[in-house]
């Protein structure tokens, strides 16, 4: 049996995604991480109450399909256009913060070997910090 962040681990042809334990880990991931956004007071208005589940499949797509499995995020919606997407949403670096603060907790329950989780959080905090769209606080 191949254990998590094992798999494929010495196949070249291996993708990020399969490395980490496909959409399991994802999956797991997204979902500690909406935890904490549904207890946040600045980030949670920004998800709508009915579609949480939308918001947890589209950032599970998302994820799976940047790192390299499968194409379902683009099938359904489309070009990601992150920045697009995140622009009607009141961005700043507070939020911005708050959102790593629980991506961060999410990454750490994975317990994902040292370089596969530097390899995802330098994307997700690099991404983060991309999604800034003002300086304004509130």
């Amino acid at each position: 049996m191949v254990e998590l962040g094992q798999r494929n681990a010495d196949d070249p042809q291996s993708t990020f995604y399969e490395q980490v334990g496909g959409h399991e880990t994802f999956e797991r991931l997204v979902r500690r991480f909406y935890e904490g956004v549904g207890a946040d007071p600045v980030l949670k208005p920004m998800y709508p109450d009915d579609d949480m589940e939308g918001a947890i499949w589209r950032l599970t797509a998302f994820l799976e399909q940047y790192w390299g499995g499968p194409g379902t995020y683009s099938e359904q919606r489309g070009h990601p256009r992150l920045r697009m997407r995140h622009n009607p949403f009141h961005i700043n670096p507070d939020a911005r913060d708050r959102w790593l603060g629980h991506m961060r907790a999410a990454v750490e329950s994975l317990a994902l070997p040292p370089l596969l989780e530097a390899t995802l959080w330098d994307y997700l905090e690099r991404a983060a910090f991309a999604m800034v769209n003002t300086f304004e606080e509130t």
